[in-house]
């Protein structure tokens, strides 16, 4: 059965501290990279932490990128989860680690919502 989504778990490392540590600048590298993965954006919230950091979400139709970043360390953790076949997580994610200009990048891909074959009023409730 084809699943109902694709969830990308990446690993940014060796990114600039600049870079994710400011907000704007976060902001509008998700934001592209969800335009760039062909995603249609519904919303988007950012916010930065003190004394570093960022972490964000950009709510598109065919689901989430999240980010949450540690410049002091170069890092940063990202989900790319597109539902349907129009939108590549993969491209947002290679979008956002160049952008980052991140030295290393480790990723795995979780096939989401494959659905068992069993009729609607046998599903039980937990």
């Amino acid at each position: 059965m084809k699943p109902l989504g694709r969830h990308v778990l990446a690993e940014i490392y060796g990114c600039d501290y600049e870079s994710l540590n400011d907000i704007n600048k976060v902001e509008r590298i998700m934001v592209d990279a969800a335009l760039e993965a062909g995603a249609e954006i519904r919303e988007v919230a950012f916010h930065k932490f003190s004394p570093q950091g960022v972490s964000g979400v950009v709510v598109i139709s065919e689901s989430h990128l999240a980010i949450h970043t540690w410049p002091e360390l170069g890092y940063a953790a990202v989900d790319v989860f597109t539902c349907g076949e129009k939108v590549d997580p993969w491209d947002a994610c290679n979008y956002l680690t160049g952008l980052f200009r991140a030295k290393h990048l480790t990723a795995k891909e979780v096939k989401r919502g494959i659905l068992p074959d069993i009729l609607p009023q046998e599903v039980v409730n937990i």
